[in-house]
């Protein structure tokens, strides 16, 4: 069977998100769909609006035969470590090709911006330090080290998001998988971080954007959802009683920054350059999570940066466990999040040749980035109401969704 990869938050799934995935199964050729997607907690930072089960359910209703879950130790992290756990996850499964959106929509740029980087990886590297020596944050440095080696051209616009993180995706296939070969597909209408929500292909920031604000699924949110993402988000609100966003949380991040100790935060990770007493001294005068974000971010702090941290101060996520993994160069184990036949069959294919574990009963397996994985559902699910929090919980040594 051939298999076509893709990377994927689906928070939550819309039309774009479908149109990816058909135009990537046209594109490959595939048999197979398989979606690798962040957990509970997202690249930026931020809590997924559904959980995982719920928003996996959607992709398989949505033309997806797969589902992967990207390990919170990836999935959490800027975009090389992020491309790097998922490239690795989908080559323990033998996928034929990845397919990603850009706002360039051809592959030969990226690469040359690859070959590029190697042949001046060195002036790069010294661009990258001075830059972050100077306070810019690290997105700002990568792409003030990038124009002066020249991968910045009219050609390649390396400030737009999907084009940074297809680029980590080319740099990690050709670093631990050239077999793997990538596609892309131009980005359709909005833009990734766009907060105008207007017409069927909208982005995912704008739809949650405004079923946040309004409180239900309006209307405009509906012209851009699949009916699958509609029900899903409806029977979440149901059995949550609410849909997730950072303030839900913001109770439990003052009360961790609040008791925790210096030394205690400053062994978390990304807590760096003596920002665990930024953190303290914000947090006794926030009245709310954004007035918090307000007080902390910097040139060099960004919003991001800071909500990733955030999200590791509430999962207890260290330095120390960090530097056990985003070094290595395969990943512990490939869990599924859920499938259709065609992904069990796909499965059913692959397995024996795997050289890694396939976990579709956690709670059958030990393995220490599954405590944190266990750890962040911990978190998640923590503004639930106490009637409902244990069931949710409970779900995440469950077996994976099927349809």
């Amino acid at each position: 069977m051939n298999a076509c990869g893709i990377v994927v938050e689906y928070n939550p799934f819309h039309n774009g998100h479908k149109y990816h995935v058909s135009k990537s199964r046209e594109q490959s050729g595939a048999d197979c769909m398989i979606a690798v997607m962040s957990g509970h907690f997202l690249q930026r930072g931020e809590p997924a609006i559904i959980d995982k089960w719920h928003r996996a359910k959607a992709a398989l209703q949505s033309g997806v035969d797969l589902v992967l879950e990207l390990p919170y130790v990836y999935a959490v992290q800027h975009s090389d470590y992020f491309s790097k756990g998922a490239v690795l996850s989908l080559s323990a499964l033998g996928i034929d090709s990845l397919c990603f959106g850009s706002e360039n929509g051809k592959i030969p740029p990226f690469m040359k911006a690859y070959d590029d980087l190697k042949e001046n990886k060195t002036s790069y590297e010294v661009k990258m330090r001075q830059a972050l020596d100077l306070g810019h944050s690290y997105p700002d440095a990568a792409r003030i080290a990038n124009e002066a080696i020249g991968i910045s051209t009219s050609s390649f616009d390396f400030s737009a998001p999907n084009n940074i993180l297809g680029f980590s995706y080319i740099k990690q296939l050709l670093t631990y998988d050239e077999s793997i070969k990538p596609l892309t597909i131009k980005r359709q209408e909005s833009e990734f971080h766009d907060e105008h929500l207007s017409g069927r292909m909208a982005s995912a920031t704008s739809i949650r954007k405004e079923i946040l604000k309004e409180g239900r699924i309006s209307e405009h949110a509906r012209q851009a959802l699949p009916q699958e993402t509609i029900d899903q988000l409806t029977l979440y609100r149901e059995r949550a009683d609410l849909w997730h966003d950072w303030n839900l949380y913001f109770p439990l991040l003052h009360y961790k920054l609040s008791v925790s100790s210096l030394k205690e935060l400053h062994a978390i990770h990304g807590v760096d350059e003596g920002l665990e007493y930024r953190l303290k001294k914000a947090i006794k005068t926030s009245v709310s999570f954004g007035d918090f974000m307000e007080k902390v971010k910097t040139k060099r702090y960004t919003w991001t940066r800071i909500q990733r941290v955030c999200t590791h101060i509430l999962t207890n996520f260290s330095k120390e466990e960090a530097d056990l993994y985003l070094d290595q160069n395969t990943v512990p184990y490939v869990r599924v999040l859920g499938m259709n036949q065609t992904g069990q069959e796909y499965l059913g294919h692959r397995k024996k040749k795997m050289e890694v574990p396939l976990i579709t009963q956690p709670q059958k397996a030990n393995h220490l980035m599954l405590e944190i994985e266990e750890r962040a559902s911990a978190a998640y699910y923590n503004p639930l109401p106490n009637d409902r929090r244990n069931n949710h919980y409970h779900r995440e040594f469950g077996a994976p969704v099927r349809i």
